[in-house]
Protein backbone atom coordinates (compact mmCIF):
# COMPACT_ATOMS: atom_id res chain seq x y z
CA UNK A 1 0.00 0.00 0.00
CA UNK A 2 1.37 3.42 -0.95
CA UNK A 3 0.72 6.78 0.66
CA UNK A 4 -0.61 9.43 -1.70
CA UNK A 5 1.55 12.56 -1.97
CA UNK A 6 -0.21 15.58 -3.48
CA UNK A 7 1.69 17.77 -5.90
CA UNK A 8 1.33 21.58 -5.82
CA UNK A 9 -1.23 22.23 -8.55
CA UNK A 10 -2.19 25.90 -9.09
CA UNK A 11 -5.02 24.97 -11.49
CA UNK A 12 -6.85 23.02 -8.78
CA UNK A 13 -7.21 26.08 -6.51
CA UNK A 14 -10.71 27.40 -5.85
CA UNK A 15 -11.72 30.84 -4.61
CA UNK A 16 -14.13 31.28 -1.72
CA UNK A 17 -15.71 34.43 -0.28
CA UNK A 18 -16.81 34.69 3.36
CA UNK A 19 -18.95 37.49 4.76
CA UNK A 20 -17.72 38.33 8.28
CA UNK A 21 -20.74 40.49 9.14
CA UNK A 22 -21.76 39.50 12.68
CA UNK A 23 -19.39 36.53 12.92
CA UNK A 24 -17.05 35.92 15.86
CA UNK A 25 -13.38 36.44 14.98
CA UNK A 26 -12.05 33.12 16.29
CA UNK A 27 -14.79 30.89 14.88
CA UNK A 28 -14.53 32.43 11.43
CA UNK A 29 -10.71 32.33 11.56
CA UNK A 30 -10.63 28.59 12.28
CA UNK A 31 -12.81 27.86 9.26
CA UNK A 32 -10.73 30.12 7.01
CA UNK A 33 -7.44 28.61 8.28
CA UNK A 34 -8.76 25.13 7.48
CA UNK A 35 -9.60 26.14 3.90
CA UNK A 36 -6.28 27.95 3.40
CA UNK A 37 -4.40 24.90 4.65
CA UNK A 38 -6.42 22.50 2.48
CA UNK A 39 -7.69 20.26 5.26
CA UNK A 40 -11.20 20.29 3.79
CA UNK A 41 -9.98 18.46 0.66
CA UNK A 42 -9.45 14.71 0.28
CA UNK A 43 -5.94 15.21 -1.16
CA UNK A 44 -4.61 17.08 1.92
CA UNK A 45 -0.88 16.68 2.40
CA UNK A 46 0.64 18.40 5.46
CA UNK A 47 3.81 19.71 3.80
CA UNK A 48 2.25 20.82 0.48
CA UNK A 49 0.09 23.86 -0.24
CA UNK A 50 -3.15 22.16 -1.32
CA UNK A 51 -5.47 24.86 0.07
CA UNK A 52 -7.70 27.36 -1.64
CA UNK A 53 -7.91 31.15 -1.79
CA UNK A 54 -10.25 32.98 0.62
CA UNK A 55 -11.69 36.48 0.27
CA UNK A 56 -13.01 37.89 3.57
CA UNK A 57 -15.36 40.86 3.27
CA UNK A 58 -16.96 43.12 5.91
CA UNK A 59 -14.01 42.74 8.29
CA UNK A 60 -15.09 45.95 10.01
CA UNK A 61 -18.31 44.24 11.19
CA UNK A 62 -16.63 41.30 12.89
CA UNK A 63 -17.52 40.63 16.55
CA UNK A 64 -15.24 40.20 19.56
CA UNK A 65 -16.94 38.57 22.55
CA UNK A 66 -16.73 39.47 26.22
CA UNK A 67 -14.25 42.13 27.30
CA UNK A 68 -11.85 41.49 24.41
CA UNK A 69 -12.42 44.85 22.67
CA UNK A 70 -11.12 46.69 25.73
CA UNK A 71 -8.65 44.13 27.17
CA UNK A 72 -7.07 42.35 24.21
CA UNK A 73 -3.85 44.06 23.13
CA UNK A 74 -1.94 43.57 19.90
CA UNK A 75 1.81 44.14 20.32
CA UNK A 76 4.52 44.90 17.78
CA UNK A 77 8.21 45.71 18.17
CA UNK A 78 10.39 48.03 16.12
CA UNK A 79 13.55 46.06 16.84
CA UNK A 80 15.09 48.83 18.92
CA UNK A 81 15.44 48.74 22.73
CA UNK A 82 12.19 49.94 24.29
CA UNK A 83 10.49 49.80 20.90
CA UNK A 84 7.42 47.77 21.90
CA UNK A 85 4.05 49.28 21.06
CA UNK A 86 0.59 48.02 21.84
CA UNK A 87 -2.91 48.81 20.61
CA UNK A 88 -6.21 47.53 21.96
CA UNK A 89 -8.55 45.51 19.77
CA UNK A 90 -11.16 48.28 19.92
CA UNK A 91 -8.75 50.87 18.50
CA UNK A 92 -7.34 48.46 15.91
CA UNK A 93 -10.88 47.70 14.68
CA UNK A 94 -11.39 51.42 14.11
CA UNK A 95 -7.96 52.05 12.57
CA UNK A 96 -7.28 48.90 10.49
CA UNK A 97 -10.16 46.39 10.78
CA UNK A 98 -8.56 43.99 8.28
CA UNK A 99 -5.61 43.36 10.61
CA UNK A 100 -7.73 41.93 13.45
CA UNK A 101 -8.96 39.06 11.29
CA UNK A 102 -5.68 38.55 9.46
CA UNK A 103 -3.70 38.28 12.71
CA UNK A 104 -6.21 35.73 14.04
CA UNK A 105 -5.91 33.55 10.93
CA UNK A 106 -2.11 33.88 10.79
CA UNK A 107 -1.85 32.57 14.35
CA UNK A 108 -3.65 29.39 13.29
CA UNK A 109 -1.31 28.58 10.39
CA UNK A 110 2.07 26.81 10.59
CA UNK A 111 4.97 28.94 11.80
CA UNK A 112 7.29 28.22 8.86
CA UNK A 113 7.70 29.06 5.17
CA UNK A 114 4.52 27.10 4.34
CA UNK A 115 2.52 29.31 6.71
CA UNK A 116 3.96 32.46 5.15
CA UNK A 117 2.94 31.14 1.73
CA UNK A 118 -0.57 30.27 2.93
CA UNK A 119 -1.34 33.67 4.50
CA UNK A 120 -0.75 35.31 1.11
CA UNK A 121 -3.84 33.46 -0.18
CA UNK A 122 -6.07 35.33 2.28
CA UNK A 123 -7.53 38.61 0.99
CA UNK A 124 -9.28 40.69 3.68
CA UNK A 125 -11.40 43.78 2.95
CA UNK A 126 -13.15 46.11 5.41
CA UNK A 127 -16.14 46.79 3.14
CA UNK A 128 -18.41 44.56 1.09
CA UNK A 129 -16.60 45.20 -2.21
CA UNK A 130 -13.61 43.22 -3.49
CA UNK A 131 -11.68 43.25 -6.79
CA UNK A 132 -11.74 39.45 -7.32
CA UNK A 133 -14.96 38.99 -9.31
CA UNK A 134 -13.00 37.54 -12.24
CA UNK A 135 -12.07 34.50 -10.11
CA UNK A 136 -15.78 33.67 -9.62
CA UNK A 137 -15.59 32.96 -5.88
CA UNK A 138 -18.05 30.65 -4.20
CA UNK A 139 -19.71 31.46 -0.87
CA UNK A 140 -18.07 29.84 2.14
CA UNK A 141 -20.42 28.87 4.97
CA UNK A 142 -19.46 28.20 8.58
Amino acid sequence: MKTYQAKPNPEAKKWYVIDLDGLTVGRAATRVATVLRGKHRPDFTPHVDTGDFVIAINADKVVLTGNKPQQKTYYRHSGYPGGIKGITAEKLLQKRPEDVFQIAVKGMLPKNRLGRQLIRKLKVYAGSEHPHQAQQPEALEL
